[in-house]
């Protein structure tokens, strides 16, 4: 489970349960087998934590897609074939495709839950909130029990700036004890935002014991271990999270805060100035580095 995959919501039965649905559909059973992974993978997967669907090239290859396609054609009125391709689709970044797809299996079978979630992760990376947020509400009045839409949504949610009702549909997940561990991590980012960091770390803490080879966590409980003045638990994270990916100017940036706030100004210049490198635009990085050589 990778939480730097938090960025794809999209989901579907499993392996067992779809082997029970289609004893008597071979054909399709074994196309289940070739995209088992992608449905798998998008239970699990993180958005940037939450931004956009990560290009899996294994998963949404010409050819995977190709013998999706094979499938489809033998079995065009099964809306688990056009699901699990929509969802090849979607990590292939043809979201176009990957809409047309969902759309034929809820055409197909208007209460196939997870067909929603899958299109409104679609719809919310090509900029349609609105239809994102209407398919999250489908997809939950149908299951009112699908953890998969309660972390779209409240990502959805969040990234609207509507923080009560992001934590709600966060809590809802981990209630239903989702080991999902977007809604750990994204409700850890809520407590940071509102000022409390001991149960902001309490949940960092928990997305990293459900994904510890993603750097997103091991940042956001540092953050919040330097807002308590916890220099030394907070570096620790932070280069972990270097260690982990060092691509990220976050990562760095934050090292570089440390640095700077222990005064070494030779250390944190380089890190800020690093993280530039990475992504010019990153503001954080931008600001720390002007503080360090005003200092200098």
């Amino acid at each position: 489970m990778k939480l730097a995959a938090m960025t794809a919501d999209v989901s579907g039965h499993t392996i067992q349960e779809a082997r029970r649905r289609h004893q008597r559909k071979p054909m399709l059973a074994a196309m289940l087998i070739i995209g088992s992974a992608l449905l798998v993978a998008g239970c699990q997967t993180t958005n940037n934590p939450e931004s956009m669907i990560r290009v899996e090239r294994a998963q949404g290859s010409e050819e995977n897609i190709a013998s999706l396609s094979s499938v489809i054609a033998s079995n065009p009125s099964d809306p688990e074939a056009y699901n699990v391709r929509g969802s090849a689709y979607g990590r292939a970044g043809e979201f176009r495709r990957a809409l047309a797809d969902f759309d034929q299996a809820i055409q197909l079978n208007p209460r196939f839950y997870q067909a929603y979630a899958n299109r409104a992760l679609v719809q919310r990376n090509v900029g349609n909130q609105d239809a994102a947020l209407a398919d999250y509400n489908a997809s939950l009045q149908i299951n009112p029990s699908y953890d998969v839409a309660f972390i779209g949504r409240g990502n959805l949610y969040r990234q609207a700036g509507q923080l009560d009702a992001a934590f709600n549909d966060f809590n809802s997940a981990i209630q239903l004890d989702t080991t999902d561990p977007r809604a750990y991590h994204n409700r850890g980012l809520i407590y940071q935002a509102r000022n409390q960091h001991a149960q902001a770390i309490e949940d960092f803490s928990t997305a990293i014991s459900l994904s510890p080879s993603s750097p997103e966590p091991y940042n956001g409980r540092g953050i919040s271990y330097a807002a308590q003045g916890d220099d030394e638990n907070a570096f620790s994270d932070f280069n972990t999270a270097i260690n982990l990916n060092n691509k990220l100017a976050e990562s760095w940036a934050n090292q570089a805060l440390i640095y700077e706030r222990r005064g070494d100004k030779a250390k944190a210049q380089k890190s800020y100035s690093h993280a530039l490198q990475l992504d010019p635009k990153y503001e954080p990085a931008r600001a720390g580095l002007a503080r360090v050589k005003a200092m200098s």
